[in-house]
């Protein structure tokens, strides 16, 4: 990654695949007085789509900060139909935490918070139960309990817009947040809500996987981390990871060699969005590492 103290402007790109993409792009920085820090690439040969994750520093560039996307889709965008998508290195996201009673990914990617390592803001906390709301007080972070049930989920989650508008929030993070949100709430927040689960699915469901999977006597655990969809555990895939277990393994260890790699493969997810590392498309990510 690039050194943290420059202001810099990062560029997603998309487009169908043709000659002279590269140059283009390039030619844009160059011409303008921009020093590039990181380029990306990569073509997805079977539907011939190009992809690029640009980055430049900002010091000496000609264009005005905010007047880059409208010069960029002028001269550039426009002539070869990209979508494009402009970001700045010293823009910090607001990251709203879903969380229930299970808390180990909730308490990780607070002390990465507090340890600088992800660099976000965190305005509110919701949650539907009470048991973490002291741990929310000591961070002087606004919390608010929010219980939902079959009879009242359209109440509750209009609550929660409600909360998600007034602080202004960026993107959504369901740490172990144990209730399926509706397609209308999906719908406020596209490509701004990730999820994390364990990768039994859909081979061990229900609430007791790592039981079932301790019967089957399985020799991986895994997790993986998606953009939330209107389809159950079926958005793009951020983030995954794999640990071997063996027969010596108890279903306790099971649990907790689950919930440590949830953790990391949830901080990964989260740190990917946060530095603009990746692109959708359909219902893939390309991952720019």
């Amino acid at each position: 990654m690039t050194d943290s103290t420059k202001k810099s402007a990062i560029l997603l790109i998309h487009c169908l695949d043709k000659p002279g993409l590269v140059v283009a792009i390039t030619d844009f920085i160059h011409n303008n007085g921009g020093n590039i820090l990181y380029l990306d690439q990569h073509v997805d040969s079977e539907r011939g789509v190009f992809f690029m994750r640009i980055e430049w520093d900002l010091k000496k560039f000609a264009i005005q900060q905010d007047k880059i996307a409208e010069y960029f889709e002028t001269l550039v965008a426009s002539r070869y139909q990209m979508t494009a998508q402009l970001h700045f290195s010293d823009t910090k996201l607001r990251m709203a935490l879903f969380v229930s009673k299970m808390s180990h990914c909730f308490y990780d990617l607070l002390a990465r918070y507090e340890s600088g390592e992800l660099n976000v803001e965190i305005p509110v906390i919701i949650s539907n139960h009470a048991d973490l709301q002291h741990v929310a007080e000591r961070l002087d972070i606004d919390f608010h309990c929010i219980p939902v049930t079959k009879n009242n989920k359209q109440q509750q989650e209009e609550k929660q817009k409600e909360l998600l508008q007034q602080h202004h929030i960026d993107f959504i993070v369901l740490a172990r947040y144990m209730q399926v949100l509706s397609d209308d709430f999906v719908k406020c927040y596209p490509q701004r809500i990730i999820n994390i689960h364990h990768s039994f699915l859909p081979a061990f469901p229900g609430g007791r996987p790592y039981h079932s999977a301790y019967e089957r006597g399985v020799k991986i655990i895994g997790a993986t981390s998606h953009y939330v969809t209107a389809e159950l555990d079926a958005g793009p895939i951020i983030e995954q990871d794999v640990v071997h277990v063996s027969h010596k393994d108890s279903v306790e260890d099971m649990v907790r060699i689950g919930r440590d790699l949830e953790k990391i493969v949830l901080a990964r997810a989260v740190r990917h969005h946060v530095h603009h590392d990746l692109l959708v498309y359909e219902n893939r990510t390309v991952v720019f590492e």
